[in-house]
């Protein structure tokens, strides 16, 4: 294993941090993502996630869901 991949692996090991931060919503690759309640009452808004998904066997399964929460969670790091 490589000097680099086992100090990864012990600083997942120390657990997360007790702090996290909480939003409203995100930006990834170009797109704007805000929580269902954060959306209330507004005219536009976009709430909904797909993540796709693949199992062992051939099927595909892709998951759909609501934005409840955006958490950024930090690992201990050196």
């Amino acid at each position: 294993m490589r000097r680099s991949t086992s100090k990864l692996l012990f600083s997942l090991s120390l657990g997360l941090e007790r702090k996290c931060k909480c939003y409203n919503g995100y930006f990834v690759n170009g797109y704007v993502f805000h929580t269902e309640e954060y959306g209330q009452g507004r005219k536009t808004y976009n709430s909904c996630v797909c993540v796709e998904g693949s199992t062992s066997s051939e099927l595909e399964v892709d998951y759909y869901c609501r934005l409840e929460e955006v958490v950024e969670l930090e690992y201990h790091n050196e």
